[in-house]
């Protein structure tokens, strides 16, 4: 199972609460709760006194699924050690490097045609480690009859996957349905295997449309529900009142690994393509910019002086790419894609991933407090592993290690709780920097400062504030006191870690 905010995430829905407010006829402010305004809100008639009817039509198209996997188990004591492989030979067992364990999971899918197409979560049917290969997927109908299942396809990035099961006769299935035109507080209904219990039914309302988990990707945007969802409700389908799928269970935020009501769906409007796609056996191709990204973070905002919640942060243009060919810089604020809006809920991953590759879109950007319109032509998305090798670690092990009392080198940015000393070729080659790389070196850190929450420690250099080259601690006071007279109560800093791209941070300024 995977788990979103370091809990379960294999599972499924979500819930939250839902607010009300009203506005009378021809614009008239009224109460929310007004007699008038709550009976035309009320629930349309026909709202089931009982989900009987519905499930029973529905759930014969609802599965469990299993697989059983072969792990590799290194039992070498001596493994990644100048021993390693000595005593292999005389065990008899190539040092524990050719043993191995079997190992199953559990989820949940629904067919989608009489001939036996499955869809489910990705991390359902993928091995659990760089270690596992799958052997074996079994597809269990309600009646208990099992089917081997072939994949398909799968896609790591939106975690959609889709089987093929032989049966002799036709098979009962279900149809996607339009999940754009749900509202929140709609009735849903969620059919799994949760904890290996096949067939619950739970049912709940949508307590949120177009949930950003903040987990990041192109697919960062949910169905939320409050109906229950547990470990096994993973692929499992989210129905509306039309017995639609609107939504493929797939996480849960939860500090115990239970339900406490907030899970996810894939939107069917996300699902339906992918699932096309993986059906025919062709792959899956996402847009690319070729931008590392941030969101527009309170922080970030007030050290640009901009608005907070409208657009994202580039942190890195990668060469050669659409952006770079376009004149997009790393510092830039991009807040339109396509005519379309940058905001939390629609982000620049998620519009850009959604078009076809070599798609030429017009981008608007805010540079220095000015607009500016460019076009890019979009490549073809990396994996989501070359993403994650190339994104920013602010957390990663400082190479040269801690030293609580640092250098002795004299405060030149107390309004950031740091000191640092000028970067010379001898200083660069310590911290492992290019000889010709240029800025300034942090030498102390004060642990409280919001300088050190972000990331920033010794060796880190820093390269430009608010996007002002520096070269050297007077430059850094220069830098700071300009901020200052602006009424900053941050600034943009540009810092380098070790071997890796250099990266905008956005630092609070402490009080005087």
């Amino acid at each position: 199972m995977r788990y979103a905010y370091g809990i379960s995430a294999a599972l499924l829905l979500a819930g939250g609460a839902a607010t009300l407010s009203g506005v009378g006829s021809a614009g008239a402010q009224v109460a929310a709760n007004d007699s008038q305004v709550m009976r035309a809100a009320a629930p349309r008639p026909g709202a089931p006194m009982s989900f009987a009817d519905l499930t029973e039509q529905l759930q014969p198209a609802v599965v469990n699924i299993s697989t059983t996997q072969r792990v590799r188990v290194n039992n070498n004591p001596f493994a990644g050690t100048p021993f390693d492989g000595l005593f292999g030979n005389r065990r008899g067992n190539n040092g524990g490097n050719g043993q191995t364990r079997q190992a199953q999971s559990l989820g949940s899918g629904f067919i989608i045609s009489a001939d036996g197409y499955v869809v489910t979560n990705n991390h359902v049917v993928a091995p659990g480690n760089r270690n596992a290969t799958i052997e074996t997927i079994t597809v269990i109908m309600p009646d208990r009859t099992e089917y081997e299942a072939t994949l398909v396809g799968r896609d790591a990035a939106s975690d959609i996957a889709v089987l093929k099961i032989n049966a002799k006769e036709d098979l009962p299935f279900v149809e996607f349905g339009d999940s754009q035109g749900a509202r929140v507080g709609d009735w849903v209904i969620a059919i799994g295997n949760p904890f290996g219990l096949g067939g619950t039914v739970t049912t709940g309302i949508l307590s949120a449309i177009h949930r950003n988990t903040g987990q990041g990707g192109a697919y960062d945007r949910f169905l939320q529900t409050d109906a229950s969802i547990n470990r096994g409700n993973s692929g499992g389908p989210m129905f509306d009142l039309n017995g639609n799928v609107i939504g493929i269970n797939n996480a849960i935020i939860s500090p115990t690994g239970g339900n406490v009501g907030i899970g996810f769906a894939i939107p069917a409007e996300v699902a339906v393509p992918i699932v096309n796609t993986l059906r025919k056996g062709e792959k899956i191709e996402r847009g690319y910019l070729g931008v590392q990204i941030s969101p527009l973070t309170e922080d970030l905002a007030d050290s640009l002086g901009l608005e907070k919640n409208r657009g994202e942060f580039i942190q890195n243009v990668v060469p050669g790419e659409g952006a770079s060919k376009a004149g997009i810089q790393a510092g830039d604020v991009i807040v339109k894609v396509n005519g379309r809006a940058v905001t939390p809920d629609q982000t620049l991953s998620y519009l850009v991933a959604n078009l076809p590759v070599g798609t030429k879109v017009p981008i608007e950007l805010l540079r220095d407090g000015k607009t500016i319109k460019v076009s890019a032509t979009l490549g073809e998305r990396p994996t989501e592993e070359e993403l994650a090798a190339n994104s920013f670690d602010p957390d990663a092990e400082d190479p040269m290690g801690t030293d609580e009392d640092g250098a002795s080198a004299e405060a030149t940015a107390e309004a950031l709780g740091l000191s640092v000393v000028d970067l010379t070729p001898a200083i660069a080659r310590q911290i492992r920097v290019p000889s010709t790389q240029k800025g300034v070196v942090v030498s102390t850190v004060d642990r409280n400062s919001d300088a050190a929450r972000k990331g920033i420690r010794r060796t880190t250099v820093i390269i430009s504030v608010n996007r002002r080259p520096i070269n050297t601690s007077a430059d850094l006071d220069r830098a700071i006191s300009a901020a200052k007279r602006s009424d900053r109560e941050a600034v943009l800093l540009q810092v380098k870690q070790g071997g890796r791209d250099p990266q905008f941070v956005a630092v609070r300024l402490n009080d005087e």
